[in-house]
């Protein structure tokens, strides 16, 4: 699984989805990062992170989708 990217439709919030590295293989779990990049030479400002089941983040990652957040580059 691959890191999955959103940024709000103000281009101001993003959403970083992947995987939990102690997360098995029947148990699938990801987290979910909301943040955004504050300057070029310092870290970003994470605002929330959610441990979810892989379904959970998918639907998450969708419901996003039809409010207008759409996909992108890494932010972070």
């Amino acid at each position: 699984m691959t890191d999955g990217w959103l940024k709000d439709p103000q281009k101001f919030w993003a959403v970083r989805f992947h995987r939990e590295p102690q997360s098995g293989h029947k148990d699938v779990r990801v987290l979910v990062d909301h943040g955004r990049k504050v300057a070029q030479d310092q870290p970003a400002l994470l605002k929330s992170r959610r441990n979810m089941r892989y379904e959970d983040a998918i639907s998450l990652y969708k419901e996003l989708q039809n409010i207008g957040w759409t996909h992108c580059e890494a932010v972070w």
